[in-house]
């Protein structure tokens, strides 16, 4: 649902990718004064085969000059890395699984970027996130704002703008809300956007398409210790806890241990299932059905409500992780930044430091980090 808001200027997020190229052609055809800014959050290796700033750059120059628009330039590095990233070696030095995106749309995407664009003299900021809001009328004259999932449920990113707060959404459009991505490659195949067919950026954006491992081994030392079963026995070596998270199969590199075998000989692949940061011992488990991968309750702390309040305490759905099915859950708010979910279906690998995040149908309320208990 699009809000109807008075004309004005709007200052457009443009990473390079379809998604904000064709919002910003939205925009400009609705009669909105369209600025494009391009944000470069990253520069550890700008001049790496796995960073694709410039690329980026230069597609959504390209893309402002087709739409007929001005675009500038903004590099805020320097608060990604306080922000962020400090944020997310945190984390995996305390044996967490962040999530950085999330953290990067409240602390960049809608404060950096929304302070800067607000000293160009914007109305509104816009990104090419799929979500929709909506405005409910609330007493004095006054507005609350209301954010939704996407039409295009299969590209639905609410999940990640959970933290967003109703300041932050009063200035903001989200103008893909209702459009389906194809459509949205349609329109700008048929402008003629360079980056028409560009691949989707996928994953955590400063890592890129690297491996995962190598790249955390850059900023965080390796700890080796001991990889066992629930029962001790020991399988192998880890490089770290921090290189490791909970429902793990790949990379374990203990392949060769076969431990429980079924009945036509074949044996069920291996799990992380604990990390023991006291003892440095990374447990795991064989068989996706391992009681030790499930669990009925989410524990989660910082939590951070849209309405800027809790919800009433009763039953809901939450996701614990990016596209996965909203699972049915009773919410009880311990205090103001604290809350648990009760699944009556166990839900598979808990991890900490990932989003719990709480809806109501289409309406997403908030959410928290996933803690240990």
């Amino acid at each position: 649902m699009s809000r109807d808001v008075a004309r004005g200027r709007v200052v457009v997020g443009m990473s390079g990718g379809v998604d904000s190229s064709v919002s910003a052609w939205l925009l400009k055809r609705q009669g909105y004064d369209v600025v494009g800014l391009f944000m470069k959050n990253w520069e550890d290796d700008d001049d790496s085969d796995y960073c694709s700033a410039r690329q980026d750059w230069l597609d959504a120059a390209s893309v402002a000059d087709i739409v007929g628009i001005d675009i500038e330039a903004v590099n805020f590095a320097a608060e990604y890395k306080d922000r962020v990233f400090a944020d997310f070696l945190r984390e995996y030095s305390a044996g967490r699984t962040p999530n950085p995106d999330v953290l990067c749309n409240a602390e960049i995407k809608f404060k950096a970027f929304l302070d800067h664009a607000l000293s160009l003299g914007a109305d509104h900021i816009a990104t090419g996130h799929y979500a929709r809001l909506r405005a409910i009328p609330a007493p004095h004259g006054a507005v609350d704002y209301q954010l939704l999932k996407a039409r295009d449920t299969s590209k639905d990113q609410s999940y990640f703008l959970h933290r967003l707060n109703q300041s932050q959404l009063a200035t903001t459009l989200f103008p893909l809300g209702d459009i389906l991505k194809s459509e949205v490659r349609r329109i700008a195949h048929d402008l003629g956007l360079p980056n028409a067919t560009k691949k989707d950026s996928t994953g955590i954006c400063f890592i890129g398409e690297r491996p995962f491992r190598e790249f955390l081994g850059r900023y965080l030392p390796t700890c080796p210790g001991p990889i066992e079963t629930p029962q001790g026995e020991v399988l192998g070596t880890h490089q770290g806890l921090a290189f490791y998270t909970l429902g793990q199969r790949k990379g374990l590199r203990i392949g060769g241990r076969r431990g429980h075998q079924n009945d036509d000989g074949t044996a069920d692949a291996w799990y992380v299932a604990r990390k023991n940061l006291q003892t440095n011992t990374l447990t795991v488990v064989q068989g996706r059905d391992h009681p030790w991968l499930s669990g009925g309750v989410v524990h989660a702390r910082d939590a951070s409500w849209i309405a800027g309040r809790a919800p009433e305490p009763g039953r809901y759905g939450a996701k614990i992780r990016y596209r996965q099915a909203d699972a049915a859950c009773v919410l009880n708010v311990a205090a103001p930044d604290t809350f648990s979910l009760d699944f009556p279906q166990p839900q598979w690998a808990i991890t900490p430091g990932q989003s719990a995040v709480l809806y109501d149908g289409d309406v997403c309320l908030g959410g928290g980090v996933i803690s240990q208990d």
